[in-house]
C-alpha cells in the first residue's frame, strides 16, 4: 500500500515538474512569395537543383529543403507559416485561378497556415473563390486564416468568395495543439494593404486593431489558447510610430507573437514591443524567418531568430522542382502559346542592369516606352495626329522586378513578364488591360501633379515613370502646384513645350494601365478636388465607364480584344535592332539610366516659387498675407493699447 501510495506520489511530481518545464517550440516564416516560384534572378542562370554554381536567389524547391532541413535540426514542434501576398508576381500565377499551383506547393511542403494579403484580392473575389476551390479540388489547400473580411450582402459580386469561406476553406481562426500546448492563430489585414486592394470590392475590410482584440479575447477565452499568434498583412516602418504591426502589438495586448507582411522588409533582428516578438522575412522566398522560442509559466520567451538565405548553396527538393517545371509546359499551351511564346524564349539581351528605384529609371522609361509604343502602332491613324499617345505612364508600384544582365545578358519571356505581371481585365482575362482617355493640357499636368505632390505623401508605388512628356517640378513650392514646365515628345522626335493653362482646350491622348487609370480619375477625392481629372473621349465627352476606354487589339473581331501592356512590353523589346549580329536584340543604351524626363529642381527663390503659380499658390499666397495682415493690426492694436495705458497713467500723475 505505501509503493502504491509513493509511486502515485511520484507520479504526480513528475506530473508537475514536467508541465512547470518551459517546452521549446520554432516558427518558420515567409511573406510576400508572389508566386516566385523560380527565384529572383535571370531564368538562364537559375539551377536550383546543382548548388553552387550561380549567383541566384530564391525559389520555392529551395524554400522546401530549407524548411526540410530545418525540421530535421529540431527536436522540438516546429511551425511554418505564411503572412499573405503568396499570389501575383509570375507566369505562374497565371494559372491560378485554374491550377491553384501556389496553394498546392505551400500545402506540400507543409504549411500549418496561410495568411491572405491584399494581392490574393487581385483577381476579384470571384477570382480568388476559384483559386481556393482549384486548390481544394486538388486536395492541396493548407490551412487558410483570414479574419478580416466582410461581406456585402446585397451584392451577388463576392457571393462566390462567400460561400468558399462558408464552406470551411477560410477560417477566422486555428489552434493547432503542440507538445501538451494549445496554439491559437489568425490572419488579418493591414489599413495600407487594404487600401491598395481596390479590386477586392464589394468585400471590406475591418479595422485591425478591432479585429486583433476581438480573435485575441476568443481565443484567450474561448479556445484556452497558450500562445497567440497573428499573421499580419500590416507590415512594418522605419519610423515605429508609423509602423502598422508596432502599433498592432502595442494596441492589443495578448498577442504573443506576430508574422508580419506587406512591407517586404528585411530585418537584421526580430522586434518587439508591447511584449510581443515581430519578425518578418523579406519578399519573393529570399529568405526562410526562423523564430525559436520557448514558453515557460505562461509566458513566451525568444530564444533567438535568424533569416536563412534561400541562395544557391542550398539544392532545391527534387519533387517540388519537378512539379514547378511540369507547370511551365502548362503555361506554354495555355497562356503563351496565343502570343507567339514560350515560358524560356530568349527575346533580348543587354549588357546593363535596368533596376528599380523612386525616381526616374531606365527600366521605368523603358516600361512607358512600351506602352506608347504599342498604343501607337496598333491603334492610330498616321494621318490623325490626335490619335497618336501623348503621355503614357505606369506608377512605380505596378513595376515589380528589375531586369538583371546576370551571366549571360539574355533574357526569356518569364523574365520580361516578372516586370509587369499584376492584374486582371475587364473581361475577366488575366493581366492589366491599356485604357486611352483624352485630357486637356491643365489634366496632364495635373497628373503629372502625382510625382511631385502625392507621391511623397503616399510613397514609392504612387511614383509616376512618364514617355512622351519630360518636366520640372519645385519641391519647395506649395502642394499640388510644383510642376513648373512640360515639353511633350521625344529625344528622337523633338521637344516642344505643353500649353498647361485653362485657355488650352485641346485634347490630348494619355494611356495607362486600368489600375493606373482609375487612379488618375479618382486623384481628385485624394486632393480636396484640386487634382480633379476628367477622363474623355477623343471629341471631349466625359468617360464615366473606364471599360468603354479600352483598347482594342483587333478591331475586325467583335467586342473589345483587351490590349495587355505586358504583351506589349514583349513586342516593343523584340523591335529593337540586333546590333551585334547574333539574331537577338539588343536593349539600347539610353536606357542604361534617367535621360531627364523627370527634373527635380528645388528652389526658394520668389521667382520659382510663383512662375506659372495656378490659384492653389495664389490662395496659399493670400493666405499668408491675410495671416500677416492680421497679426500685424494684433501687434499694431496691442502697441496703441500699451501707448494708451501709458498716457493714462501719464495722465493720473499730473492730476496728482
Amino acid at each position: 500500500m505505501r509503493r502504491a501510495l509513493f509511486a502515485v506520489i511520484l507520479a504526480i511530481v513528475c506530473v508537475a515538474g514536467l508541465s512547470a518545464q518551459a517546452r521549446r517550440f520554432t516558427i518558420l516564416h515567409t511573406n510576400d512569395l508572389h508566386s516566385h516560384v523560380q527565384g529572383v534572378s535571370p531564368e538562364l542562370d537559375y539551377s536550383p537543383l546543382l548548388p553552387n554554381n550561380d549567383a541566384t536567389v530564391g525559389g520555392w524547391s529551395r524554400l522546401a529543403s530549407a524548411i526540410g532541413a530545418v525540421r530535421a535540426e529540431r527536436k522540438n514542434p516546429v511551425l511554418v507559416l505564411d503572412a499573405g501576398d503568396f499570389l501575383m508576381g509570375t507566369l505562374f500565377h497565371m494559372l491560378a485561378r485554374e491550377e491553384g499551383l501556389e496553394l498546392g506547393l505551400l500545402a506540400a511542403m507543409g504549411y500549418d497556415a496561410v495568411g491572405l494579403g491584399n494581392h490574393e484580392f487581385d483577381l476579384m473575389p470571384d477570382g480568388l473563390a476559384r483559386i481556393l476551390s482549384a486548390a481544394d479540388g486538388r486536395s492541396a489547400l493548407p490551412p487558410m486564416l483570414f479574419a478580416s473580411a466582410v461581406f456585402d450582402p446585397g451584392n451577388p459580386k463576392d457571393d462566390s468568395l462567400e460561400q468558399v469561406f462558408a464552406a470551411g476553406l477560410v477560417r477566422s481562426y486555428r489552434v493547432i495543439e503542440k507538445d501538451g500546448l494549445r496554439f491559437g492563430l489568425f490572419a488579418i489585414i493591414g489599413k495600407d494593404a487594404a487600401e491598395v486592394a481596390p479590386f477586392a470590392s464589394p468585400v471590406e475590410f475591418r479595422e485591425p486593431v478591432e479585429v486583433a482584440k476581438e480573435m485575441v479575447a476568443l481565443l484567450r477565452e474561448r479556445e484556452q489558447a497558450d500562445v497567440v499568434i497573428c499573421l499580419s498583412h500590416s507590415g512594418l516602418a522605419d519610423d515605429a510610430d508609423e509602423s502598422e504591426d508596432v502599433l498592432l502589438a502595442r494596441e492589443v495586448p495578448g498577442i504573443d507573437i506576430i508574422v508580419s507582411g506587406h512591407t517586404h522588409t528585411r530585418l537584421e533582428a526580430p522586434l518587439q514591443a508591447g511584449g510581443t516578438i515581430i519578425v518578418q522575412a523579406w519578399e519573393y522566398g529570399k529568405q526562410l524567418g526562423v523564430l525559436d522560442f520557448e514558453v515557460d509559466a505562461g509566458k513566451v520567451r525568444l530564444l533567438g531568430w535568424r533569416p536563412v538565405a534561400l541562395d544557391d548553396s542550398i539544392a532545391g527538393d527534387p519533387a517540388i522542382q519537378a512539379r514547378i517545371d511540369s507547370f511551365k509546359r502548362v503555361i506554354n499551351h495555355h497562356v503563351l502559346a496565343a502570343h507567339g511564346l514560350s515560358y524560356g524564349q530568349v527575346l533580348a539581351e543587354t549588357g546593363f542592369d535596368l533596376k528599380a528605384a523612386e525616381a526616374e529609371t531606365g527600366l521605368g522609361n523603358l516600361v512607358a516606352d512600351s506602352i506608347r509604343w504599342y498604343v501607337d502602332r496598333l491603334d492610330s491613324d498616321p494621318a490623325d495626329p490626335s490619335t497618336r499617345v501623348t503621355l503614357a505612364v505606369e506608377s512605380g508600384g505596378v513595376i515589380r522586378d528589375e531586369i538583371l544582365r546576370g551571366s549571360t545578358g539574355r533574357l526569356t519571356v518569364a523574365d520580361l513578364f516578372r516586370v509587369l505581371p499584376l492584374g486582371v481585365g475587364l473581361d475577366g482575362s488575366m493581366a492589366y488591360p491599356l485604357i486611352s482617355i483624352y485630357l486637356t493640357g491643365a489634366e496632364v499636368r495635373k497628373a503629372l501633379e502625382v510625382v511631385a505632390s502625392v507621391h511623397p505623401l503616399k510613397g514609392s508605388d504612387y511614383f509616376l515613370q512618364v514617355s512622351g512628356v519630360r518636366f520640372k517640378y519645385n519641391p519647395r513650392r506649395v502642394l499640388f502646384d510644383r510642376v513648373t514646365s512640360v515639353e511633350i515628345g521625344s529625344d528622337l522626335e523633338g521637344w516642344r513645350p505643353l500649353d498647361t493653362s485653362r485657355r488650352n482646350t485641346t485634347l490630348y491622348r494619355v494611356v495607362a494601365n486600368y489600375y493606373n487609370s482609375a487612379f488618375l480619375k479618382l486623384i481628385g477625392g485624394f486632393t480636396f478636388h484640386i487634382l480633379d481629372i476628367v477622363p474623355k473621349d477623343r471629341r471631349g465627352v466625359p468617360i464615366q465607364d473606364l471599360a468603354t476606354g479600352r483598347v482594342d487589339a483587333d478591331r475586325s473581331r467583335s467586342g473589345i480584344q483587351e490590349l495587355k501592356e505586358w504583351v506589349g512590353l514583349m513586342e516593343y523589346v523584340r523591335s529593337f535592332p540586333d546590333t551585334d549580329g547574333d539574331g537577338i536584340p539588343e536593349i539600347p543604351a539610353r536606357y542604361a539610366g534617367p535621360e531627364g524626363r523627370i527634373v527635380r529642381a528645388p528652389s526658394l527663390s520668389p521667382v520659382a516659387l510663383l512662375a506659372r503659380a495656378s490659384y492653389v499658390t495664389w490662395a496659399a499666397v493670400g493666405a499668408v498675407v491675410l495671416v500677416l495682415a492680421v497679426l500685424a493690426g494684433v501687434a499694431l492694436l496691442i502697441v496703441f493699447l500699451v501707448r494708451r495705458g501709458h498716457q493714462r497713467k501719464l495722465e493720473r500723475v499730473q492730476l496728482r
